[in-house]
């Protein structure tokens, strides 16, 4: 399976007194990026959160959300974390010894700081319990979503390596008909300069110069990496990077093709492949 590095999902719960919702966001990255935002009464989930995301993806910029609401009216009572209090109440006291004449907290401003309330009907482990699995539902909708779009972009990625080697097939069969008619065209050209083609020195020159021309090798090339490419493709897995780079390869040797071209129909042929390379390559950006 071929998986996109593009993809979205979200999962969201209802307990007693609280509203839960998270969202997964993926985008293309050259590696691994892995942000998550959460209250703060659910910091501590951030590293375990992020262990989960990182072994689920390879590569991409992944955002994950977890949004916690609480629900006016709700039953049960609320609680006090008097941890955070406490901690609190040491930050004040070291800005008031820092900056003496700084009003004093009132229990107001206590009350309000994130972190503070707590629902008393819902435990800590019950909550993480909940939001983990949340992430998990949601994580699992993601790469559905992902082998969704991977399944596109690999049929999109077959049909030009069909056209590839459509464009090879023009000029493979072409190749000593080519070569002998250049060679042809430019012993004329040497006869009308008064130049003889069959003295041995000229000879050794013309053939150094055929072998310049020649395009056998990189025809070669872009059938090997076409083939390269859809074992990889069948293959699966976090192929984007192997893609990427037989790519590359493939622009440099159409490059090379228009580089030695000596007749119209071939350089009408690398630049056709040039214009499929490069829509391959924009699209193996989007895989894992």
């Amino acid at each position: 399976m071929i998986l996109s590095m593009t993809g979205f999902a979200s999962a969201s719960a209802e307990m007693p007194g609280i509203s839960l919702a998270v969202e997964l966001r993926s985008v293309n990255h050259r590696y691994l990026d892995v942000t998550i935002k959460v209250p703060d009464e659910l910091r501590s989930l951030e590293t375990a959160l992020r262990e989960r995301l990182a072994g689920a993806q390879k590569r991409g910029k992944v955002e994950c959300r977890v949004a916690l609401l609480r629900t006016v009216g709700a039953a049960g009572g609320i609680a006090i974390n008097i941890e955070r209090v406490s901690q609190l109440a040491t930050a004040a006291t070291a800005v008031v010894n820092a900056v003496p004449g700084t009003p004093p907290l009132t229990a107001a401003d206590v009350l309000r700081w994130p972190g503070v309330i707590i629902d008393a009907t819902i435990s800590p482990e019950t909550l993480a319990e909940q939001v983990d699995s949340l992430v998990q539902h949601a994580l699992s909708e993601l790469t559905s979503a992902r082998a969704r779009e991977g399944a596109k972009l690999r049929a999109v990625l077959e049909e030009r390596c069909t056209d590839i080697e459509t464009q090879v097939a023009r000029v493979t069969p072409r190749i000593p008909a080519l070569h002998a008619a250049y060679m042809e065209k430019l012993g004329a050209r040497l006869r009308e300069a008064g130049l003889e083609p069959n003295d041995e020195r000229l000879k050794q020159e013309l053939a150094l110069f055929a072998t310049r021309i020649d395009i056998a090798e990189e025809v070669a090339r872009l059938t090997t990496h076409v083939s390269e490419m859809r074992r990889v493709l069948a293959q699966g897995g976090p192929v984007g990077k192997r893609l990427d780079f037989l790519a590359q390869e493939l622009h440099r040797e159409a490059n090379t093709l228009g580089s030695k071209s000596v007749d119209a129909e071939l350089s009408q042929v690398s630049l056709e492949l040039k214009v499929l390379i490069e829509q391959m390559r924009e699209q193996v950006q989007n895989l894992e």
